[in-house]
This record gives C-alpha cells, structure tokens and sequence, in this order.
C-alpha cells in the first residue's frame, strides 16, 4: 500500500488540486482554455506560490536546437502542469506532458481537465 511518503509531491498536488476546485467553483465549465490559464496565474500569485507561466523550454540534439516546448505552468520549478477543457484524458496530451518532464529532467507532471462536472486530474510520472 502507498503511503504519502512514497507519492511525489503529494503535498504540493494536493494543495494544486485545491486551487484548481476554487477556479471551477468561481468560473464554472464551458470557458476557453485561455481564461482557465488566466485565473490559474491569478490564484498562484493570490497565495503566493512560485511559478512560471508559458515557459519555453528547447530542445537540443547536441549542440543543434531541434525546437522548444511551451509549458502552461511550471509550479515550484518541480511540477509541470498543462490544463485542458474536457472530459477525457487524451493520450496525445499525457504524452505531451511526458514529452515537457523529459526535457526539462522533472519528475511530475499534472494534466488537469476542466470538466462538466468538475475537476479531473492526473499524475504523469517520469521514471528517467
């Protein structure tokens, strides 16, 4: 049995999640991803957490640049989080957020989904 200690960042998840039900219980479903974005960094910044919005990250083949990758939010330099309206966690998009962990040598990413019914999340893990 998993216990707290041996989840990542469970804390941190826990008090993300928590932000993320105080948007939806303020904005509701149906909005632009861009507006979720905009009250994320709205709350971050209201409770004083460290974090980067729209980070570009690039990718290198050696010394040649193969082209970047833009996070929504990286959350305490550790938590990579990209959010999403809709229902169903699509595979494209957790391999996404594997694709932004391997870049930038993290070990968690959060897809979170702004549903009918509220918020989904789900932990990616990297294991490199």
């Amino acid at each position: 049995m998993k216990t707290e200690k041996d989840i990542i960042f469970a804390s941190e998840v826990y008090e993300i999640v928590g932000m993320m039900y105080e948007i939806y219980d303020l904005l509701g479903y149906g909005h632009k991803e861009s507006f979720y974005q905009n009250a994320v960094a709205e709350i971050f910044r209201k409770n004083k957490k460290e974090f980067q919005e729209q980070l570009r990250v690039k990718v290198k083949f050696g010394e040649k640049d193969l082209g970047e990758y833009i996070f929504d939010f990286l959350y305490e330099n550790k938590i990579v989080i990209e959010l999403k309206q809709g229902e169903v966690f699509s595979k494209n998009n957790i391999n996404q957020i594997y694709a932004y962990l391997k870049a930038k040598k993290l070990k968690l990413g959060l897809l979170i989904n702004f549903t009918k019914k509220g918020i989904k999340f789900k932990r990616i893990v990297n294991l490199y």
